[in-house]
């Protein structure tokens, strides 16, 4: 790979290769019980065909097409002025913090489409902490985050209610406060293919016995800065689409949300709810190919494919349909044919496949949950819906794409693919309810970590991060008012000037960092050995320098031409494509954004795919950067400090940015190829405080089932634990619940484990923030032997994340060398 060039050693800001060393006890593993069979019990859908998930379904039967003039949108200067725009969205007595005036279209969406899908579930039937949500999304509250630039432009004060509307993980908290979801709550950011990963994401959280029922799905907005972006990249249709006919020539954008309500099929059959169809497994892969366009062969799409049978323990004769990406775009329709043909071989031939996109337009983050609602649809009628306008047949599209008449369908097992930007694939396996045996027990394993690199304001590695914090020294300052503390870094020799003429600073500390840890663990970037690698990305605040620079000129006049280089950069997905890209890493990759908690979140995803045989080797890279407009949120949200003294203590936040990667592998994969392992992700527990009020539960509950989480997943208890590395960063209305939340489990007592605190020294890093604790803890002196390390996470809107780590007794120096 041309794009692997520039990759060379460097010992700066990561430890060196490693040599063999001691390796580290291991947790308990599951006992073989196959998993749960995971039911879809309820739907809720809100598209351009009508406002719930029945007319949804009929119309992609008839084949009714919804893409029409849009109305709500000044159109002017576009490449189309067409769209699947909903007409109405249902009213609904949920609210949510905004202000006066101003409503996310968004959450609007997506509240009504969950009501929906939450509906078939009996009051009490499952309790609030036991209940939880994956939102899929791709543009979050765009609309949200374009009022408060136009505010900023014009010189209105600004309005913290703005911004906490502006994240995918703010979006997922507000959801889940408004039903009260107390389970654990995440928000996907895989672009085009992020409703398709909340489901899969959702079904293995109630496989693994994380949540008894889970609420998942996706929702996306119409705006003139979506339109203006899809025109820059000369993408857009003057007509409905057309997907896989020749007359195709270009996408229809649609807007809408999509629910599914997922619980194990015996939790279904206690309650006498009818279930819909099953959710028998799903699989993830990445491209590296292209920040928009799919590899032409197909190969990643296919890779995505086949994983998802394989999860299932499904056969390609088993396929009867397929529900098709199929955009409609010159290139995208052909990549995904080659793709179906090589996942499914001989049999592609006689399997249906059709295009959603066709009647309601690509709903971006939405797109794949309401196409596997289209796909219950399909199994639970045995009606293979058409693909509308289809004229002629592509010599590079030869596959059966049921042309403008539905079919009817004979099958058990239908597929639903979604690929995105940044080279992100999904793949979902739905089967008909108890059609099929039960997914094969998976091959478990330990999972441990064999590679770090930290990028921070406190200089080059992790042994600068520690330096730092272990003598007390501050690294932010007094910049606007406010402290803060940003990164100095040589992107060189990883990335050249021109490497880098397109990628925003996200993306370049991400493929660093990234690069550095697989360094670190002995895997040379770019190679053959870390080919089957994944990419699990986190950022809290995401791609906020290149959401600036995209729509601010259009703010101005959404008519001038807008920058095609820059728009690819606004999804929060696309710095972990320039990592799979730069890197040459194929394997499962998926983003998260959950606020404050995103590190921890990453690390806990990235845990159960290894566990679950999902891949043998992911990279864990969370990033996110320190731009004016964030500081200016948090600012506005009275939650910056603005101290001048470098020991900042008035209740408040010393924010910083930087990124951290970690290396984690199956252990039998380590040690087969002699690596370093350096701690082990033994467990994770996941909650949300699910508060209608906003913020934490004030007696820290949430966290504490986290924690408690946690530990059971591991097989530890709290005495077990020797270090707790806090979520705490000086924001005392949230670290006094986490207080709380400690006392309660380990008491007070002089043998209660030790307490840190890093981010109130390193500034609060946002998403950041606990994979930076973590890898300190990797670093912790070695204590009493076999006491584990319990990492703390929180989100600024009541989502908690806690992991265990099982530390080596070997010192850090003889395990890493003297200068790590």
């Amino acid at each position: 790979m041309t794009a692997t060039r520039s990759i060379h050693a460097d010992s700066k800001l990561c430890p060196a290769a490693p040599t063999k060393g001691q390796l580290i006890m291991t947790t308990a593993l599951p006992t073989g019980q196959p998993p749960a069979r995971v039911a879809v019990v309820g739907v809720g859908a809100v598209t351009s065909l009508g406002p719930t998930a029945r007319d949804l379904w009929e119309g992609a039967r008839d084949g009714r097409v919804a893409i029409d003039p849009v109305q709500r949108i000044d159109m002017g200067g576009f490449q189309t002025k067409i769209g699947g725009e909903v007409q109405v969205v249902p009213t609904t007595a949920l609210e949510y913090p905004r202000p006066d005036g101003h409503r996310e279209r968004a959450l609007d969406l997506a509240l009504a489409a969950a009501e929906q899908a939450l509906a078939p579930l009996p009051a009490a039937a499952v309790p609030p902490d036991r209940l939880g949500l994956v939102l899929g999304t791709c543009n979050a509250g765009l609309l949200s985050a374009r009022e408060w630039l136009r505010r900023d432009q014009v010189g209105e004060p600004a309005d913290a209610r703005l911004a906490s509307l502006v994240t995918p993980g703010a979006l997922a908290d507000a959801l889940a406060a408004a039903f009260d979801l107390q389970g654990p709550v995440l928000a996907v950011n895989t672009a085009c293919a992020s409703g398709a990963n909340a489901i899969g994401l959702a079904a293995d959280i109630v496989r693994t016995g994380r949540a008894d029922a889970v609420l998942a799905g996706g929702t996306d907005a119409l705006s003139d800065i979506v339109f203006a972006g899809f025109s820059a990249l000369e993408s857009l249709s003057a007509t409905p689409a057309a997907p896989y006919s020749a007359n195709r020539d270009g996408l229809s954008l649609g807007e809408g949300a999509a629910m599914v309500l997922l619980m194990s099929a015996d939790l279904a059959a206690r309650h006498g709810l009818q279930v819909l169809a099953e959710v028998a497994g799903y699989g993830l892969s990445a491209d590296g190919h292209h920040p928009t366009a799919p590899r032409p062969d197909g190969t990643g799409a296919a890779v995505a494919i086949r994983a998802a049978m394989r999860s299932a323990g499904v056969r390609p004769s088993d396929i009867g349909y397929v529900n098709g990406h199929g955009t409609g775009t010159p290139k995208n329709d052909p990549a995904e044919t080659k793709a179906i043909q090589l996942a499914l071989g001989g049999s592609a031939d006689q399997v249906l496949v059709s295009s959603t996109k066709s009647m309601i337009g690509h709903l971006l983050g939405a797109a794949g949950a309401a196409e596997a609602i289209v796909t219950v649809g399909a199994l639970a009628e045995q009606v293979a819906p058409p693909t509308a306008g289809f004229l002629s047949r592509d010599p590079d599209c030869p596959l059966d794409y049921v042309p403008n008449r539905h079919r009817a369908l004979t099958t058990d097992v239908a597929l639903s693919n979604n690929f995105a930007f940044g080279g992100a694939n999904a793949c979902l396996v739905l089967a008909r309810p108890g059609a099929r045996p039960a997914p094969p027990v998976p091959l478990t394993d330990s999972v441990v970590i064999t590679g770090v690199c930290v990028v921070s304001p406190a200089g080059d590695g992790l042994a600068a991060a520690w330096s730092a914090y272990e003598s007390g020294r501050t690294v932010h300052r007094l910049v606007d008012g406010v402290r803060q503390a940003t990164v100095d870094l040589d992107p060189e020799p990883y990335l050249n000037r021109r490497a880098r003429r397109r990628m925003d600073r996200l993306s370049v500390l991400s493929v660093v960092s990234a690069a550095r840890s697989l360094e670190a663990a002995g895997l040379p970037p770019g190679t053959h050995a870390v080919s089957g690698c994944g990419v699990l990305f986190g950022t809290g605040t995401g791609p906020m320098e290149a959401m600036e620079r995209f729509v601010r000129p259009l703010l101005q006049d959404v008519r001038v031409p807008a920058d095609p280089g820059v728009f690819p950069n606004t999804v929060y997905n696309q710095a972990a494509g320039q990592v799979a890209m730069h890197l040459g890493l194929y394997g499962p990759t998926s983003t998260l954004s959950t606020g404050h908690a995103t590190g921890a979140a990453v690390v806990a995803y990235a845990a159960d795919l290894l566990r679950a045989g999902m891949a043998d080797m992911l990279v864990a890279t969370v990033t996110d950067t320190l731009t004016a407009q964030v500081a200016r949120a948090y600012a506005a949200g009275g939650l910056m400090s603005t101290r001048a003294d470098a020991a900042p203590a008035d209740g408040r936040l010393a924010l910083a940015e930087g990124s951290v990667s970690l290396v984690l592998e199956r252990r039998s994969a380590a040690v087969a190829r002699g690596a370093v392992v350096l701690g082990e992700v033994a467990g994770s527990g996941l909650s949300s405080d699910g508060s209608r009020a906003g913020g934490w539960d004030v007696q820290g509950r949430g966290l504490q089932r986290a924690m408690l989480a946690a530990l059971a997943d591991a097989g530890r208890r709290a005495g077990d634990v020797g270090d707790v590395w806090l979520a705490a960063a000086g924001l005392e209305s949230a670290d006094r619940p986490e207080r709380a939340a400690l006392t309660r489990l380990f008491g007070t007592a002089v043998d209660a484990p030790r307490r840190h605190a890093p981010k109130i020294v390193l500034g609060d890093p946002m998403g950041v923030g606990p994979a930076l604790c973590l890898a300190l803890a990797l670093r912790t002196p070695v204590g009493t032997p076999a006491r584990s390390a319990l990492v703390n996470a929180s989100s600024l809107t009541g989502s908690h994340v806690s992991l265990v780590l099982n530390l080596p007794t070997t010192p850090w120096t003889e395990l890493r060398g003297a200068t790590s």
